[in-house]
């Protein structure tokens, strides 16, 4: 099923309030809070993440606003829409200041998803100014296939995380396997490995992490989620995660790449 509207309010740095209701910089992302995807194809069993900035917006004088929210998600070929929500009061505190408020709406894939091209319309509604403003994206869902979903960092506390960290930190990478090959035995047989490189281009280390999916039950599923691989953060500089799935059984290979700056926190 498609997972409902979910709005974060986060903090603004807008300098003044503005005259016109915008959304700016939609992009879907790795995960929540993630880098930009390089596309905007998903396979079945992915989640796709929408992430945008609302400005405009009127704020009282404590930083609040308030709003509303209506969505809807249509198949290309479909008259009838697949998913649609009915406008929801929202409100928010932007304690910053400024009249930006970042936003995000996530929409949960089920494995056996209709491939084709689907159009999310999202209405947002200034409930005081009586501004409305409308956000439009297409995406597509593509056939089933080996790869990766649900690609995505996360803090120690396993909330997700942006491609920013200071030294110190511990990062998980979050991933999922989809669309593997059966053995003889009804089993996968897939390697999985990850790599960091530096900002030149090299291995941080001689070699990668692996792991390995081989036995999963009798009623293999079809998204097959790992446990999250462990990155402690040691020194700044801008890397790249690398990971890679090989289906033993098919001979297929299948990768994903990361951005992760790391920062230093000096004044």
């Amino acid at each position: 099923m498609w997972a409902p509207l979910a709005l974060a309010a986060a903090l603004g740095f807008a300098p003044a309030q503005a005259d016109t209701l915008e959304v700016k910089g939609a992009r879907f992302t790795n995960g929540l809070f993630g880098q930009e995807r390089a596309d905007s194809k998903f396979l079945p069993g992915d989640v796709v993440f929408l992430m945008f900035d609302v400005e405009g917006l009127k704020v009282d004088k404590n930083g609040r606003v308030l709003y509303s929210v209506a969505t809807e998600l249509t198949l290309k070929g479909k008259a009838k829409a697949i998913h649609k929500r009915d406008p929801e009061d929202l409100q928010a505190l932007l304690h910053l200041g400024g009249s930006r408020l970042p936003s995000w709406h996530r929409s949960v894939l089920n494995p056996d998803t209709q491939p084709g091209s689907y159009t999310l319309k999202i209405t947002l509604t200034d409930r005081v100014a009586k501004k409305t403003v409308l956000l439009t994206r297409t995406f597509e869902v593509v056939p089933k296939k080996f790869g990766f979903v649900r690609v995505g960092l996360s803090a120690a506390s396993g909330d997700p995380t942006p491609p920013i960290a200071v030294p110190g930190q511990l990062i998980g990478v979050n991933f999922a396997i989809t669309g593997y090959a059966l053995n003889k035995k009804g089993q996968p047989d897939v390697t999985i490995e990850l790599r960091v490189l530096d900002s030149a281009g090299q291995p941080t280390l001689r070699r990668p992490y692996t792991g390995e999916l081989k036995s999963i039950g009798a009623t293999p599923p079809a998204i097959v989620p790992f446990d999250a691989i462990p990155l402690p953060i040691n020194q700044s500089g801008r890397f790249k995660i690398e990971l890679k799935a090989i289906d033993n059984v098919a001979k297929k290979t299948v990768e994903q790449v990361l951005d992760l700056n790391v920062i230093e926190p000096k004044k």
